[in-house]
């Protein structure tokens, strides 16, 4: 019927609009008013849905990441496939596609904002369950290939931390567009690392 309200979309396309906006024109031109336009809502509808900004932002990143999560858990739990072939499926997954990658440039964004006075302990909360499954994924593997005698004996949570700072790093650099750094690159910096570090005589 004439003026009926439009249904809203669901709740991952919204989400998955946002991403797109914030990797292709920054988080700045992310306002409700542009968003609500992308999706056709009204700002005053998302501000319902959602709260805030702020709160957009953490869903969306909790929601790409709950996309990830899945997938990381088929790569890390297929059969017949070397402990060694699944941590480099696992680093294939958390680098970077390339500059302004949507899942990265989201992550920069609300890893940023987390940093001001106003963020709240909750919201920080929620980005340290989001990191901490990526660790302790890392670790288990790590600890299977140990256990197997694919890897040397290394502490799998000490070497799931240095690992995690070495792609944080160049991911970051991937992210952003850094000049000289490409995914390739990284990609033989951190295959070079896991042979000294896993697979070199103790």
């Amino acid at each position: 019927m004439a003026g009926a309200r439009k249904n809203a979309p669901p709740r991952e396309d919204v989400l998955a609009a946002a991403m797109g906006m914030i990797a292709e024109r920054g988080l700045e031109q992310l306002t409700m008013a542009a968003l609500g336009r992308e999706v056709g809502m009204s700002s005053g509808h998302l501000l319902y849905y959602f709260h805030s900004k702020d709160e957009l932002l953490l869903q969306a990143l909790e929601w790409s990441e709950g996309r990830l999560g899945a997938e990381r858990g088929r790569l890390l739990t297929r059969t017949g496939a070397t402990v060694r072939a699944r941590v480099d499926a696992y680093v294939d997954l958390y680098v970077p596609d390339g500059h302004r990658d949507r899942h990265w440039t989201l992550w920069l964004e609300v890893w940023n904002r987390s940093q001001s006075a106003a963020a709240d302990a909750v919201a920080r909360d929620r980005q340290a369950a989001i990191e901490g499954a990526w660790h302790r994924d890392l670790v288990a593997l790590i600890a299977e290939g140990v256990s197997r005698g694919e890897f040397r004996a290394v502490d799998p949570d000490r070497f799931a931390s240095r690992l995690r700072a070495l792609l944080d790093g160049f991911s970051i650099h991937v992210a952003i567009g850094l000049r000289g750094t490409d995914r390739e690159q990284v990609l033989g910096h951190v295959r070079e690392f896991l042979d000294e570090g896993l697979l070199a005589d103790a």
